[in-house]
């Protein structure tokens, strides 16, 4: 039997979350089938229904129904919780709904394990208070930055994201090595499965998130506006506002990247978004836009639902057209 599976949005015909799911289930034979579905803006809560009452097993969530669907479920996991969104949509038995966010496990997936960033001991720019930055911040900080300050056009939207999540700072708790992400994901240890091209390594024992270690300490997250952060230097910079649509980068001084700095940028295309060239005329260390951080959270919706985790490395080639 085929389960189905869906991406809804609107608009969403341009969604590459079908080919990625695809390529899933042909790496790990799962059988399911993913299609696109364009959600009424005004009767988000029946689409749904109506694709459950079809037999549909989970969906994935994107603009502009994460708020909706955060709002529609009362089974959330902590991290949907802290994000105050749901990407990620998952039909149990009996037809109870759970809601997750898999955004920021995404983000911290693709900068630790695909690009050997290290976030411990880092100063974390992170632009924007919206739903983008909340839905990755919590991962975020309890990878352990040495400061991370979030920086937004409307200086309160900062301060009061920052008091929000301020109980992740220095007096946060560390955890069982190896337990990070699926901690900060599900607020539990369960262990995926592997298709058999991700086994468990014979000769460390290693589950495949167990070398990103143990859940840091944050010594400071902060919150200011966009004009508060002259003459500092950060070693990361993310950018999670949506200024990239417009052609536009946020209001940052010129000299905010620190030598050897990172710069990521949520949005992706198949040209440097603009903050991209922001940060290659900066000579930034490396360059990154949020293709790896799209497939990374959708294997961690693929695992919600199937209980097995996908490779990501050879579809984030392949949409990259390597």
């Amino acid at each position: 039997m085929t389960d189905q599976y869906a991406v809804i949005g609107n608009p969403i015909a341009h969604s590459k979350s079908p080919a990625i799911h695809a390529a899933f289930a042909a790496q790990t034979g799962e059988p399911i089938e993913y299609g696109r579905i364009l959600g009424d803006p005004d009767d988000f809560a029946g689409d749904v229904r109506h694709f459950v009452a079809e037999g549909g097993r989970g969906l994935n969530v994107t603009v502009p129904f994460k708020t909706a669907a955060f709002e529609l479920l009362d089974d959330l996991s902590e991290q949907a919780q802290a994000a105050g969104a749901v990407n990620t949509l998952i039909v149990r038995d009996g037809g109870l709904l759970r809601g997750d966010n898999t955004d920021g496990v995404g983000l911290l997936r693709d900068l630790t394990e695909n690009h050997g960033f290290t976030l411990a001991g880092k100063r974390v720019l992170l632009l924007g208070a919206g739903g983008a930055a909340r839905g990755v911040l919590r991962p975020l900080l309890e990878a352990g930055p040495a400061e991370l300050l979030i920086a937004n056009r409307t200086a309160r939207k900062a301060e009061a994201l920052a008091a929000q999540f301020s109980h992740l700072d220095a007096s946060a708790t560390t955890s069982a090595p190896g337990n990070t992400l699926r901690r900060a994901a599900y607020g539990d240890d369960r262990q995926p499965r592997t298709s058999s091209t991700a086994a468990l390594s014979t000769e460390t024992g290693q589950r495949p998130d167990q070398s990103l270690g143990a859940c840091q300490k944050t010594h400071s997250v902060a919150g200011r506006g966009l004009d508060g952060i002259a003459g500092q230097r950060f070693d990361l910079i993310i950018n999670a506002t949506s200024t990239g649509l417009d052609d536009q980068v946020p209001a940052i001084p010129n000299d905010c990247l620190a030598r050897g700095g990172w710069v990521y940028d949520l949005l992706y295309a198949d040209e440097p978004t603009p903050f991209c060239r922001w940060g290659q005329a900066r000579d930034a260390a490396r360059v990154l836009d949020g293709l790896g951080m799209l497939v990374e959270q959708a294997a961690e919706s693929f695992w919600l639902w199937r209980g097995l985790r996908p490779q990501t490395a050879p579809v984030i080639a392949r949409l990259r057209g390597g």
